[in-house]
C-alpha cells in the first residue's frame, strides 16, 4: 500500500482517510480542498453543502484559467471562483466517512479539525468520442487521488501570570546598574 505523504504528530488523536482514482475532475477538486484546509469537519461539511447550493463560490487560485470573476470570491480575498458541485460532492462523502472513522476510534467529532488534504493527479482514462464524417476524437478525464488527516485540537492553556513575571529577562546593562545600585 501506498505510504501517506505526512505522517500525523499525534496518530492516537487523529484519522486518516483515502481516496484513489475518484472519477472527479482534479483541478476543481484541488481548489476545493485548499478551500476547506485547516477548518473543522462540521465547518467543511457546511461550507460544502452550500457550495453544492451555489452560495459561496470556492476560489480559484492556480488553476483559474477562463475562470470568471464574482464578487462573492472577495470574503476570500480572490476575485476569481466557481461552484464545483461534483467534487463538493465526493469531498462531503469523505467528510462523511472521516466522522465514522473518528467515532470508532473514539475521538471527539466536533474538535476534529482537517489538518492536512493533498490532491493528486491520478493517472488518465482515455475514451473516444465519435463525431460527424466518420471521424473519431480523444475523450481524456482526469481524475485524482485525495488524502486527508484530521487531528484533535488540543485545548491552549494560558500561563499564569506570576510564572511569567518571574522569568521575564533583563538586559545586561539593566543588571549592572542594579548591581551598582545595590553597592551604593
Amino acid at each position: 500500500m501506498i505510504p501517506y505523504s505526512l505522517d500525523p504528530e499525534n496518530p492516537t488523536k487523529s484519522c486518516k482517510l483515502r481516496g484513489l482514482n475518484l472519477w472527479v475532475r482534479f483541478k476543481n477538486t484541488r481548489e476545493t480542498t485548499q478551500a476547506i484546509k485547516g477548518m473543522h469537519i462540521r465547518k467543511a461539511t457546511n461550507y460544502l453543502k452550500n457550495v453544492m447550493l451555489q452560495k459561496p463560490w470556492v476560489p480559484f487560485r492556480r488553476y483559474n484559467g477562463r475562470v470568471r470573476r464574482c464578487a462573492q470570491a472577495k470574503q476570500w480575498g480572490w476575485i476569481q471562483g466557481r461552484w464545483p458541485k461534483k467534487s463538493a460532492e465526493f469531498l462531503l462523502h469523505m467528510l462523511k466517512n472521516a466522522e465514522r472513522n473518528a467515532e470508532i476510534k473514539g475521538l471527539d467529532v466536533d474538535a476534529l479539525a482537517i489538518e492536512h488534504i493533498q490532491v493528486n493527479k491520478a493517472p488518465k482514462m482515455r475514451h473516444r468520442t465519435y463525431r460527424a464524417h466518420g471521424r473519431i476524437n480523444p475523450h481524456v478525464s482526469s481524475p485524482c487521488y485525495i488524502e486527508m488527516i484530521q487531528t484533535g485540537k488540543e485545548q491552549i492553556v494560558p500561563k499564569p501570570e506570576e510564572e511569567a513575571a518571574q522569568k521575564k529577562k533583563i538586559s545586561r546593562k539593566k543588571r549592572k546598574k542594579q548591581m551598582l545600585m545595590a553597592q551604593e
